[in-house]
C-alpha cells in the first residue's frame, strides 16, 4: 500500500493549487521564505539580549566562543543539507533517525527536540512579556505573554504560508537591525567616536588586564553551551523542506549562504560591541545594543531595540510552534506520541499538534508566576540547550549512518565526511560536560550555579524518556513513510 493511501485519513483530500508532499503537507514555501526562515531562525534573543550578560561574564573572548560555535553550526548545516537532499521530510531528523537508527532513534530525537522547543518557547514568551512592560508598564508579564501566544497560534493554524510570511517579515526586521548596527558600529570604530566616557576603538578589545581574556581562557570555553543555544533554530530549514515548492533548488542555496551570513552577523556584532564599549560596561538583563545607544546618548533608540527584541522572541516562538507541530505529528505517526496529534485541518496544518504545544506553553507561562525571577528564565534556556545539543548530535549521527548504509548518494554531500561529523559530535560532547560549570552572576553579585541545576535535570529527563519508551516501544508506525 502506498504511503498516501495509508495516511489518507490524516489529512484532507487534495485540492487544486500547490502540490502535496507524501506526508500530506501543501508545498507553498518559496525561496525567499526558506532563505529568511533559515537565517532568522537562528537570530533571536540569544544575540539581542543574551550577548550583553555573556560579554560581562566572559569579556572580548566571547568573540572566539561565537566563532567556534559558528564552525560547529556550519558543519551541522552541511550534514543536514546532505540528509535533506537525500529525502525531503517535514519530520526532518526524526524521520532520518527512524530510518537510519530504528524506532528508538526516532523516539529519542523527537522527544529531545520537543524538550528543546518547550523550554525555549516558554522562555521566549516570558521575554516578550518582560520587554512589553517597557512600553506598557501596567500590563502583567503573563498577560502580554499569553496575548503573544494567542497571536502566534492563530498565525500557525491559518496555513504554512501564513507562518512563512510572518517569519519572513520578522526575520527581515531582525536582519535589518543587525545590518544597521554593523554599519553604525564600523563607522564609530573607524572614526574613533566618543561613546560614553571613552572612545570606540580596536584597543578596547585589549584594554583590560588579561587582554581579550580578562576572565581567563577557560571561561570562554565554559560559555559555549549558552552560545550554542544562540544558534538554536538553524536546523529549521530541515523541517520546512517538506513544504518547499522546489527543495532541490532551494535547500542548497539556503545551506551554502545562510551559515556564513549568520556567523558574520553574530561574530561581527559581538566584535563591534566589544570595540565600541569596554566589556565590563555591559550587563545581564539588558540588550547590549541598548547599552551602546544609551552611552551614545541615543536613548530614543532603546524603544526601537526593545521592539526588535520582542520581534526576535516572537519569531523564535513562532518557529517553535511550527516545527514542533510537524515533529509531533511525525512522532504520532511513528507511534511515539498520542494518535490524535496526527489530525490536520482543511489548510493542511497539523492543528492538533499545534494546540498541544500551545497548551504546554500556556502552563509554562503560568508557572512563571510561581517560579518567577531571572534564574528561572536562564534555567529554562540552559535546559533547552540540552535538547539543542542532542538534536545536533542526532543530525551528525544520521549523516554518518547515511554514508555507512547508502554511500555518497545525496546531491549535496558533506565535505570532509565522516571526519567533520565526528568532529561535531566530539565538540558537542565536550560542551555537554562544560554545562556543569556554567554560572551566572546576579545583580546583587550573588553567584548562581546554573550549570549544576541544568545537569541535575539530565537524570530526570533520562528517567522520563525510559518510562515513555517502555510504553510505546511496541507501537508500529502508520506506514513505511514513518518506519
Amino acid at each position: 500500500m502506498e504511503p498516501h493511501n495509508v495516511l489518507e485519513h490524516q489529512h484532507p483530500a487534495p485540492t487544486k493549487g500547490a502540490e502535496l508532499s507524501a506526508e500530506g503537507y501543501k508545498k507553498t514555501l518559496t525561496r525567499r521564505h526558506v532563505q529568511m526562515i533559515a537565517m532568522g531562525g537562528a537570530i533571536g534573543v540569544g544575540l539581542f539580549m543574551g550577548a550583553g550578560g555573556r560579554l560581562a561574564s566572559t569579556g572580548p573572548a566571547l568573540i572566539f566562543s561565537y566563532a567556534l560555535a559558528g564552525l560547529i553550526a556550519y558543519f551541522l548545516m552541511r550534514a543536514l543539507g546532505e540528509l535533506i537532499m537525500y529525502r525531503q521530510s517535514s519530520g526532518s531528523f526524526v524521520s532520518y533517525a527512524g530510518e537510519l537508527f530504528g524506532s528508538k532513534g526516532a523516539y529519542l530525537s523527537g522527544w529531545m527536540y520537543v524538550l528543546n522547543w518547550v523550554m525555549t518557547g516558554i522562555a521566549e514568551l516570558i521575554a516578550i512579556g518582560l520587554y512589553f512592560t517597557y512600553f506598557f508598564p501596567g500590563v502583567p508579564v503573563e498577560a502580554a505573554a499569553l496575548c503573544a501566544l494567542g497571536l502566534l497560534v492563530a498565525v500557525n493554524l491559518f496555513s504554512a504560508k501564513a507562518f512563512a510570511e510572518f517569519e519572513f517579515w520578522a526575520s527581515f526586521l531582525k536582519v535589518a537591525a543587525i545590518v544597521i548596527f554593523l554599519l553604525i558600529g564600523i563607522y564609530l570604530v573607524a572614526t574613533n567616536a566618543q561613546v560614553g566616557d571613552g572612545h570606540a576603538a580596536v584597543g578596547n578589545l585589549f584594554a583590560s588586564e588579561g587582554g581579550m581574556f580578562p576572565r581567563g581562557v577557560l571561561i570562554s570555553i565554559l560559555v559555549l553551551n549558552a552560545v550554542i543555544f544562540a544558534y538554536n533554530g538553524i536546523e529549521l530549514v530541515g523541517i520546512t523542506a517538506g513544504e518547499m515548492e522546489d527543495p532541490v533548488k532551494e535547500v542548497p542555496a539556503a545551506i551554502r549562504a545562510v551559515v556564513v551570513r549568520i556567523v558574520v552577523f553574530y561574530v561581527g556584532s559581538v566584535t563591534l560591541l566589544a570595540m565600541i564599549l569596554p566589556w565590563n560596561q555591559f550587563k545581564a538583563g539588558e540588550s547590549p545594543f541598548v547599552t551602546v545607544f544609551d552611552q551614545l546618548g541615543w536613548g530614543w533608540i532603546s524603544g526601537v531595540m526593545n521592539f526588535v527584541v520582542i520581534t526576535a522572541a516572537l519569531s523564535s516562538c513562532n518557529s517553535g510552534l511550527y516545527s514542533i507541530g510537524r515533529v509531533f505529528r511525525a512522532m504520532a505517526n511513528n507511534g511515539h506520541a498520542p494518535q490524535w496529534l496526527t489530525k490536520m485541518n482543511k489548510r493542511y496544518v497539523p492543528y492538533a499538534a499545534i494546540w498541544a504545544i500551545a497548551g504546554v506553553y500556556f502552563v509554562g507561562v503560568m508557572l512563571n508566576i510561581w517560579l518567577g525571577g531571572t534564574y528561572a528564565f536562564d534555567l529554562a534556556l540552559n535546559t533547552a540547550s540540552i535538547g539543542v545539543l542532542f538534536t545536533w548530535a542526532a543530525i551528525f549521527g544520521c549523516q554518518i549512518m547515511l554514508r555507512r548504509k547508502k554511500g555518497r548518494i545525496s546531491k549535496l554531500p558533506m565535505s570532509g565526511s565522516p571526519y567533520t561529523s565526528w568532529a561535531g559530535l566530539v565538540a558537542l560532547a565536550i560542551i555537554t560536560v562544560l554545562i556543569g560549570f556554567d554560572t551566572m552572576v546576579g545583580k546583587d553579585g550573588e553567584v548562581f550555579h546554573l550549570g549544576l541545576y541544568t545537569i541535575g535535570c539530565i537524570p530526570l529527563i533520562a528517567v522520563g524518556l525510559w518510562i515513555g519508551w517502555r510504553k510505546v516501544r511496541n507501537n508500529k508506525p502508520k506506514s513505511e513513510l514513518y518506519a
